[in-house]
């Protein structure tokens, strides 16, 4: 995981919405964009960053190109940061 490319992903409020939005089901960049106030290109320059940072997946249909999370990343995340927690053996 190149948890930089990830961290950098994540830290955008809009890219976090846009992962947030895709959580209910894939989406079209055209769907995207429209719960947004940001222009077509914007959303396709946040798109391509989640991309690199493989938080997400791209497939086409037709004429169509969906997006979807990649929860595998996801999972990787939350477990290194849940990792940061650590344990403690301490009795009080």
């Amino acid at each position: 995981m190149a948890l930089q490319e990830t961290t950098k992903a994540l830290a955008d409020p809009i890219r976090r919405a846009i992962l947030n939005l895709l959580k209910e089901g894939p989406m079209t960049a055209g769907d995207i964009q429209s719960k947004f106030d940001v222009t077509f290109a914007s959303i396709s320059r946040h798109l391509s960053v989640l991309k690199d940072a493989d938080l997400i997946r791209d497939r086409r249909e037709g004429k169509f190109i969906y997006y979807e999370l990649n929860a595998s990343i996801l999972e990787e995340v939350l477990l290194w940061i849940y990792s940061l927690k650590g344990e403690k053996n301490e009795k009080v």
